[in-house]
């Protein structure tokens, strides 16, 4: 029997994201939710007689109070908020992405070194059980296809579908992958923000594995699919559904369909954030580095930054008014310029200069 004491949780953000984890927290036999703090306090004062914990809206009021915290604020307070937990020592589950630039996100890795706490990052996906089970059978990937899409949340608008949504899956294919990047493909749309709302990137890794990410925030129904191909099987996961399927030849000549077996590997569905907090916990006992570390996600935030970066040159513009009569033609107008970048990028790859 595990005689620990409970955790001692305070979460810093009551947002949507913020009141998951005081749920979660609260429903857990191993934490004890202390506080919960917002720049609304009415907000945190919601959960906090839900939850029966303290509300504050200064944060910093909560940290002698607990012993880790969970950041879940706007990503451009990120640095600012983590840093101030660590410099009181305090572990930290920061939601991805760690911070909105690396600069900070070096800064925080550094300060939780010095400090000797756990800083573990938000990216929950890792946790989701379809993912972890698909993990074991990943070997040397040579083609590896994710989408995620979904209908867009005006809570994010503030930022672009690649580092609100796409990193997620960045992050699974820099796990998936042990090999240094050669280049990318980045393409995007902006449609409802003014930011990219769908986004696609192939990237291509020395050891010859190829990643096709698409991220979409303007699609109505809800997709998670992940294909792996590799040399001896096709791996294909819905996360959503936790549904997953491999097909493997068994027989080193396929002749027919019969030399082909399909399995349906049983998936035990847990609730990701709660396993994400559960490992969290672990890493505190044990003092063991998360999957999720602070090293992971200044990689995954490096390279959707860069990706960012490269979608700049399409240089999209939201419609004046979404559904006026112009915005069919706007958008028409950005899928075009889209296009026209993209051509013109494959074909100086291809040696052949524009006229």
């Amino acid at each position: 029997m595990d005689t620990r004491k409970k955790i001692k949780f305070g979460v810093i953000g009551a947002g949507k994201i913020g009141n998951y984890h005081c749920r979660t927290l609260s429903q857990m036999e191993e934490t004890e939710l202390v506080a919960i703090a917002d720049i609304n306090h009415a907000r945190a004062q919601k959960l906090g007689w839900k939850y029966n914990a303290m509300a504050y809206q200064d944060y910093k009021a909560i940290f002698p109070q607990v012993d880790a915290v969970i950041i879940a604020v706007p990503t451009e307070f990120h640095a600012s908020t983590a840093l101030e937990a660590i410099k009181k020592k305090k572990h930290v589950l920061i939601e991805k992405p760690i911070t909105d630039s690396v600069e900070d996100a070096k800064l925080l890795l550094e300060a939780s070194e010095k400090a000797g706490i756990v800083l573990q990052v938000g990216h929950v996906e890792r946790f989701n059980s379809a993912v972890i089970e698909t993990m074991k059978y990943i070997k040397k990937p040579k083609f590896v296809v994710i989408e995620r899409l979904g209908p867009f949340d005006p809570r994010v608008a503030g930022i672009g579908v690649t580092l609100d949504l796409m990193i997620h899956d960045i992050d699974l294919v820099l796990a998936m992958i042990k090999s240094r990047i050669e280049s990318f493909e980045a393409i995007g749309a902006s449609l409802l923000s003014e930011h990219e709302d769908i986004a696609n990137v192939r990237i291509r890794f020395k050891n010859g594995a190829v990643a096709d990410i698409t991220a979409s925030r303007i699609t109505l129904e809800k997709s998670r699919r992940m294909r792996v191909y590799q040399e001896d099987s096709y791996i294909s996961v819905n996360y959503v559904s936790s549904l997953m399927k491999i097909y493997r030849k068994k027989n080193p000549v396929v002749k027919s369909l019969d030399d082909i077996e399909v399995v349906f590997p049983k998936i035990e569905t847990k609730q990701p954030i709660k396993e994400e907090i559960l490992h969290f916990i672990d890493c505190i006992n044990n003092s063991k580095k998360p999957l999720a570390s602070g090293e992971r996600g200044l990689e995954a935030l490096k390279l959707t930054l860069e990706i960012t970066e490269a979608l700049k040159k399409y240089e999209l513009k939201q419609p004046n008014k979404l559904f006026s009569k112009n915005s069919l033609f706007q958008s028409l107008v950005d899928v075009g310029k889209v296009t026209r970048v993209f051509i013109e990028e494959k074909l100086k790859d291809s040696g052949i200069e524009k006229s």
